[in-house]
């Protein structure tokens, strides 16, 4: 996979039959068992090279477990139990990679945490390779492949209908080559596959160049404006529920309330349940309608306009004001930003980030920084320039400004 040169990424909707669900939750359990077991296994490690003295029982167990973390088959008969609920040695080896990529993750960043257990929870999902035979091409040659436009073949569970966009990708289906896929169940019990898919031609047709170049300022009274003094409003999706959110919230903790009272265990208690799907829908409409929008406005923008330019944004940091937190978050920039990014190399187009320093401060025209007494403030929308006496709408001035840095790099 690594070696096509164009990547793409297809998430659809599964409709598994009860069967195959049960198949998804085992294999769901097993993946999340085979990460907390190497969890434990480095826990114990860690604890053992503690010791400094060489005792011939401590150096026995650290070579035991040495091998246990690195040998799939010591799992399977450790437990096995796992062998008798349909779980494939391909769940196990994913999970062990997915741990070890969090390893790596750790290395690099730092701020992404060591790996820890993960606890049981509603949503879940799992990883599988695609193998090809010798003669196995495309789409439809792999252990993970389409059967047709609305059915799959997976690895361990056959037969699937799938729902989503992949009926344009038949059009060159030969010439695409299926990745790792997974397997997902959101907390509502819906089933979702998302395949990573390589092809050395591309995935969209090229259009014509746009010929422009566009700066985009993101704030939060509206939700972008561009260079060309365009604007498009926040819409604001979590605000708009936030009442009903929050009375469906306090109903679901009266429930669990009720249920620890009376010593029964959340899973069983029903009522708890029904409540509890109710608040992952209002969620998920939530995050469905952001995600919606994101698309709509960043393939506009990469549509129309050669180059994109954009602010830098230190998302963590910004979230740490208590009072722009929630707008911040409803807005979705970091996800709106890795959009414009993956849609720029998949149309063509070129998308660029800067330093957003003194952007609002400068004037577009003259290039005049407002500093000291004259620095301006959050409230101050609008303003003239003292130097050269240009009127300035202060988030239009910005995106100007980040044009002309964007240009610069570029």
């Amino acid at each position: 996979m690594a070696d096509l040169n164009y990547h793409y990424g297809l998430k659809m909707r599964l409709f598994p039959s009860s069967e195959q669900k049960r198949v998804i939750d085992n294999n769901i359990n097993a993946s999340r068992f085979a990460y907390n077991e190497m969890v434990a296994i480095d826990k114990e490690l860690y604890s053992l090279h503690q010791i400094k003295i060489p005792i011939a029982i401590v150096q026995d167990r650290i070579a035991y477990l040495q091998r246990r973390k690195n040998n799939t088959q010591m799992l399977f008969a450790i437990h096995p139990w796992l062998a008798g609920t349909g779980v494939g040695t391909d769940v196990v080896d994913q999970a062990r990679r997915a741990y070890q990529s969090a390893w790596r993750l750790f290395r690099q960043v730092h701020r992404s945490g060591v790996p820890v257990f993960h606890r049981k929870r509603d949503d879940g999902s799992y990883q599988l390779p695609t193998r090809y035979t010798k003669n196995g091409v495309g789409l439809a040659g792999g252990s993970n492949r389409f059967l047709d436009k609305k059915h799959v073949a997976l690895s361990g569970l056959g037969k699937i209908r799938v729902s989503g966009s992949q009926k344009r990708l038949f059009d060159h289906a030969d010439a695409i080559r299926v990745g790792t896929i997974t397997i997902r169940r959101d907390a509502t019990g819906r089933y979702f596959l998302s395949m990573q898919l390589g092809s050395d031609t591309p995935f969209v047709q090229a259009t014509k160049p746009a010929q422009s170049a566009v700066g985009i300022d993101l704030n939060t009274d509206n939700f972008l404006t561009d260079s060309a003094g365009h604007v498009v409003a926040n819409p604001r999706y979590y605000r708009s529920i936030q009442g009903q959110l929050a009375k469906a919230q306090r109903k679901l903790a009266r429930r669990q309330l009720r249920a620890k009272k009376e010593h029964r265990s959340l899973r069983s208690a029903k009522n708890y349940q029904k409540q509890r799907v109710l608040v992952a829908n209002l969620q998920r409409e939530v995050a469905n309608r952001r995600n919606a929008f994101l698309h709509l406005v960043s393939t506009a923008l990469i549509k129309n306009h050669d180059l994109v330019v954009a602010e830098e944004l230190g998302s963590k940091n910004m979230l740490r004001n208590h009072a722009l937190a929630m707008s911040i978050a409803d807005a979705g920039w970091r996800t709106f930003l890795g959009m414009l990014a993956y849609k720029a190399g998949l149309y063509g187009r070129s998308f660029v980030t800067v330093n957003p320093r003194n952007t609002t401060q400068t004037c577009s025209a003259c290039g005049f920084v407002m500093t000291g007494d004259q620095k301006l403030t959050l409230a101050d929308r609008k303003w003239t320039c003292p130097h050269c006496g240009a009127f300035h709408i202060r988030d239009h001035n910005a995106a100007k400004n980040i044009l002309a840095k964007g240009l610069a790099v570029k």
